[in-house]
């Protein structure tokens, strides 16, 4: 086991866990308010603090401040849990949404990548690497593409075959403007949340 700690968050790293463990684990409600990452017989639990929540949860309403104002469907997922059995992976997410799937998964109360897609977007905060890869883990999974924060700056991968390309531009949400989401997340400690948003959604508003 070993652990890593910041004022960011707070990651434990446990190795030969079990499939059967690590179900066992998602479904007990004390883990409520962890991310849970597993590949493959190695478990990441990791515990947000403050500087971790903040940034994901702004990202979160501006992207849908974004698709809300340009009329856009979403379908929110959160941190659900997504797992693969026949590939012994599984993750949740900071933020993921369906886009593209939006509607078919609309009616639905638990997804199976079995036979359901993958949500189109995963948003991940790391100030701390996570010891999993978890680019080549969602890669497995068929995520379409991610944006990963690390405290200062955003990047985005699109999936293309079996790994991420690094873009300037969002595929699944077009003219979503990168460069304004990070100029605001970095002014997250000096200026409101709520001003913030209300600036991201003014000047997308006039384009």
């Amino acid at each position: 086991m070993s652990t890593i700690s910041t004022l960011a968050e707070h990651r434990v790293l446990l190795d030969s866990v079990s499939w059967q463990t690590y179900s066992a684990l998602v479904a007990e409600s004390e883990h409520a308010g962890r991310r849970m990452t597993y590949d493959q017989g190695t478990l990441e639990i990791m515990s947000p603090l403050m500087p971790h929540e903040s940034g994901k949860r702004m990202l979160g309403r501006m992207i849908e401040m974004f698709t809300l104002l340009r009329g856009i469907e979403i379908r929110s997922s959160a941190s659900t849990t997504f797992r693969r059995t026949d590939l012994k992976r599984g993750f949740e997410a900071d933020e993921s949404y369906y886009i593209q799937f939006a509607a078919h998964i609309r009616s639905k109360r638990e997804i199976d990548l079995s036979i359901d897609p993958p949500p189109d977007l995963v948003v991940e905060v790391e100030i701390t690497r996570s010891s999993i890869d978890k680019l080549r883990l969602f890669a497995s999974m068929g995520i379409p593409e991610v944006w990963r924060y690390n405290g200062e700056s955003l990047w985005i991968g699109s999936l293309r075959e079996d790994s991420y390309i690094e873009t300037q531009f969002s595929q699944v949400l077009p003219e979503f403007p990168l460069e304004l989401a990070s100029e605001l997340l970095a002014q997250r400690y000096e200026t409101s949340e709520t001003e913030l948003i209300r600036q991201f959604a003014e000047t997308i508003a006039v384009k």
